[in-house]
């Protein structure tokens, strides 16, 4: 078993790793980035964006409230896609060429079965 938990090595890394029911992708990288847009974004502008973030919450709250179809619901999706073209790239993360061989090979892996360690061979008694 292959032990590269990093496939995808940029323009934002991705470590995949292995759990006993599945699998974790962690995209720290692109976070991190996705908070200095942020962080940029309220130098730039900290009110404004502070508004449109609690007019947001408002709008899930009220979403919750009212259902998945509410006009609440349909706002609040509107304002995220917004805010996330403009400090996310729309939430996309960009996996290249190789790389998405590796990411893919690498959830194979982790998809395969594996076998289940007797209680005896997990340290039980």
């Amino acid at each position: 078993m292959s032990t590269d938990r990093t496939p995808v090595d940029g323009p934002f890394r991705i470590h995949v790793d292995a759990t006993p029911t599945g699998a974790t992708l962690d995209v720290t990288h692109y976070l991190t980035t996705v908070l200095l847009s942020l962080a940029a974004a309220a130098e730039e502008d900290g009110e404004g964006l502070l508004a449109e973030l609690v007019e947001v919450a408002g709008l899930a709250r009220s979403a919750q409230a009212q259902g998945r179809d509410s006009h609440a619901a349909h706002e609040r999706d509107e304002r995220v896609a917004a805010l996330l073209a403009e400090v996310a790239d729309e939430g996309l993360i960009p996996v290249y060429g190789p790389a998405v061989g590796r990411l893919a090979d690498r959830l194979r892996e982790i998809a395969a079965p594996r076998p289940v360690p007797s209680q005896r061979e997990a340290g039980a008694a």
